[in-house]
């Protein structure tokens, strides 16, 4: 009943952090955000993993998805840090762009409320860039948003990682007192060498007269 409750739970919070990363994907997708496309993309693989590993009962793939997991966390509070600008960080700079292009998140211009305005250079021949872009009425800073974000796969992570490490424990204390392929104890089949007898012929017992 534990292993059963344990891998449930599991698997609903891998659905869970798969739902999740396929939605920050799409918005930084729209947003051209490739740093954190490229690790929202290593998430869903490794979810993946993690979710076949829980249904099938391979232990080695929930290892890998518990490694990821706090790698992840990591990735997410490092996130967390550069919108907030904390330790020197700044939300302006095209960190998450790899610095080849001048884009922000997607959620700065179209969050709850967002009314955007394209102001047109006066000069011609300059390009329309975020420089030119007036957005107010914002409900929500987008900073805050991506914070709402990385908050909530923080939350799942940590809450994965624990009933990752809860059923790894649990599924290697079944290989080592159960047989898999029979169903039977380990030791039900392991059985002690016999000795050899000796066998003799036996001579017929005449009748007596």
């Amino acid at each position: 009943m534990g292993c059963c409750t344990g891998r449930c739970t599991l698997i609903f919070l891998c659905s869970l952090q798969l739902l999740a990363a396929l939605e920050r994907q799409i918005f930084d997708f729209l947003g051209f955000q490739w740093a954190p496309i490229l690790g929202n993309f290593l998430q869903i693989i490794v979810v993946i993993l993690g979710l076949f590993g829980t249904i099938q009962f391979r232990p080695r793939y929930i290892v890998v998805y518990t490694v990821w997991t706090a790698l992840w966390v990591t990735w997410n509070v490092f996130i967390i840090c550069f919108y907030l600008e904390v330790g020197g960080l700044s939300k302006e700079t095209d960190l998450m762009t790899f610095n080849i292009s001048m884009h922000r998140s997607w959620w700065r211009e179209h969050g709850p409320g967002c009314i955007r305005r394209v102001v047109r250079p006066s000069a011609p021949g300059i390009l329309d860039d975020y420089s030119y872009v007036s957005v107010t009425g914002c409900i929500i800073d987008f900073q805050y948003l991506e914070v709402i974000h990385s908050a909530i796969q923080i939350l799942l992570s940590l809450i994965g990682f624990v009933y990752a490490c809860y059923v790894i424990s649990i599924f290697m204390e079944e290989e080592d007192s159960f047989d898999f392929i029979g169903g039977l104890d380990t030791y039900s089949y392991r059985q002690p060498p016999q000795e050899h007898v000796e066998l003799k012929p036996v001579k017929p017992v005449g009748r007596t007269k």
